[in-house]
């Protein structure tokens, strides 16, 4: 195997452990030694080992003069654990490849010119572009310090979501929904507005053949606490984690709250009213530790997210279906004058799933550069 093998392995590793490490970036690695995958490993959880300390650790002796591959640069600061250069040192590794280095001002270099200094051959870039893909969430809480925030929608092609009744069971195939399942999987957070919990009574549950199974946190957003406090969405995790996260204001009815906070859910105020504050809103799941949300409202909350700027990241399901005038769109928002003002989606992606088609692209606002 040559460089991109063991980093394309590394890569898959930290894929699998997407949504699970919190503000942490899902980093993967893998020990070779002679030929031979001495060791794997990926972070797994906030606050815990780290992938290469467990790579290492599965590794043993074979670590001394062996390879490491590693889709982010080793951190170089005490946080709440150890630094992973230290460890790498000690180790005796002979070389290390990094996909991609750190943005993390705590890191940003540092961890590379570390083992560098201890006469360890370090190489920078491999797979480079598939490792920022992998890390996009984490590097863009550095950046924004907020979560990365995608917004999924299913629509026909006449961009409605429901039918003028209401119904909308099922826009999308069944290959396109068990994608969603997998999406779900890599965000920590699924966020719906009130209105789709009223319509629909999702569950909000990741389901697929992922193993080991993990629900994203639910979040819902509720200006006025109208969530029923029977509804799904406020069901016991089987983790015992608090069942959702509700975003409301401090106008919101006080006996509504009572209801709901009576079922375990967690009520955050995120400003006076009459609406969310969006962005305070964001800024409250970060600080809860949730680095990447996956928005799967109706057309209101979409497009009241990507109104305020605040979308990342599009993936548009597309049916070959047409339903007519009445129903409601999967982006709603007072829109914009003219068609050069449009979002548009830029590094776009185009696949099919049975008939149906998914845009995945990143929003490029008028007037903005990213």
């Amino acid at each position: 195997m040559n460089d991109e093998q063991y980093m394309r392995l590394a890569l898959t590793l930290g894929n699998a452990a997407l949504g699970q490490t919190g503000t942490n970036p899902s980093v993967g690695c893998v020990v070779a030694k002679q030929g031979r995958i001495v060791g794997m490993g990926a972070h797994l959880r906030q606050g815990e080992a780290h992938a290469e300390v467990h790579a290492l650790d599965m590794a043993g002796a074979e670590a001394a003069g062996s390879t490491v591959y590693v889709t982010l640069e080793p951190c170089s600061h005490h946080g709440r654990t150890p630094p992973c250069a230290d460890r790498l040192v000690r180790e005796g590794v002979k070389r290390v490849v990094v996909a991609a280095q750190d943005p993390n001002p705590l890191v940003a270099g540092r961890g590379i010119a570390r083992l560098r200094e201890h006469g360890i051959e370090v190489t920078v870039g491999v797979l480079a572009a598939e490792a920022e893909a992998l890390h996009e969430a984490f590097f863009h809480t550095i950046v924004r310090g907020r979560p990365f925030v995608a917004a999924k929608t299913a629509m026909t092609l006449d961009g409605r979501i429901a039918a003028p009744t209401g119904d909308s069971k099922w826009i999308t195939n069944a290959a396109s929904r068990a994608f969603v399942h997998e999406l779900r999987h890599r965000y920590a957070a699924i966020l719906v507005g009130v209105g789709t919990v009223l319509a629909d009574d999702p569950s909000l549950t990741a389901r697929g053949d992922e193993a080991p199974k993990r629900d994203p946190v639910r979040v819902i957003v509720d200006s006025r606490l109208r969530t029923p406090p029977g509804a799904k969405a406020l069901s016991p995790r089987s983790d015992g984690e608090p069942p959702a996260i509700v975003l409301t204001t401090s106008a919101a009815d006080p006996a509504a709250r009572r209801e709901i906070e009576a079922r375990g859910a967690v009520v955050v105020d995120c400003g006076p009213g009459p609406r969310v504050d969006l962005e305070l809103a964001l800024s409250e799941l970060y600080a809860r530790g949730i680095a990447a949300v996956l928005v799967e409202g109706g057309g209101a909350v979409a497009g009241a997210l990507l109104e305020a700027r605040l979308v990342d990241k599009v993936y548009a399901f597309v049916a070959p279906k047409i339903v007519g005038a009445g129903g409601p769109s999967g982006f709603e928002f007072p829109g914009v004058p003219a068609m050069r003002d449009a979002i548009r989606l830029d590094r776009l992606e185009v696949r099919t799933f049975d008939g149906d088609v998914l845009f995945e692209g990143y929003p490029v606002y008028a007037k903005e550069t990213r």
